[in-house]
């Protein structure tokens, strides 16, 4: 998956199944581990890599960042048939707490609460978190809500939501006996 910009440049591979095979440059030092953390909690395998007009700042960078890899997830579940659909989970990192539940029926909404972020972690602006969430959900065409219950350590914070989201998507992701989990017939 590719997503060009006039700001920036995507390059995305993503394997639900992974191998542990994780390679990722943004630019964003922190945001290359929250993701790295994403993939490796999820059992995933993610190749990504962002050039981005980073001496402006790192908005757009984040923003294609998380809809070049909601796109490519969401090319690759197709209509999500034999698919599990839902997961959730409780991560715990220190003090930190966070819950992750997803709902793969391509419905695409994104709920994020959490104590306030510190105004940046690493070169990351903590108002790009709950940012990066909706636009991974919109464009991977998933509901995602994250609930960072508690926390102190901004870097905790964002740390325990997204392996916890890993892990919730990894859940969602598990083969199901049902063809389609829907009492409708689509997940639509």
């Amino acid at each position: 998956m590719i997503r060009e910009t006039k700001e920036t440049r995507v390059e995305v591979i993503w394997a639900p199944a992974g191998t542990g095979r994780i390679a990722v440059s943004t630019g964003i030092g922190f945001l290359d581990h929250m993701l790295h953390q994403w993939a490796f909690h999820g059992g995933f395998d993610l190749t990504l890599t962002t050039q981005g007009d980073l001496h402006i700042d790192t908005h757009h960078t984040v923003e294609d960042t998380a809809l070049a890899l909601g796109e490519a997830v969401d090319a690759c579940l197709g209509d999500r048939s034999g698919l599990a659909r839902f997961g959730w989970t409780y991560i715990a990192l220190e003090e930190s707490l966070a819950r992750a539940v997803v709902d793969l029926a391509r419905r695409p909404f994104c709920a994020f609460r959490s104590p306030p972020l510190p105004a940046t972690i690493g070169a990351l602006p903590g108002e790009m978190a709950p940012h990066f969430f909706r636009s991974f959900a919109m464009s991977a065409r998933l509901t995602l809500h994250i609930d960072i219950l508690q926390g102190e350590n901004g870097h905790h914070m964002l740390e325990s939501a997204f392996k916890a989201l890993g892990i919730a998507m990894a859940q969602a992701l598990r083969p199901s006996e049902r063809t389609i989990a829907s009492t409708k017939g689509t997940l639509r």
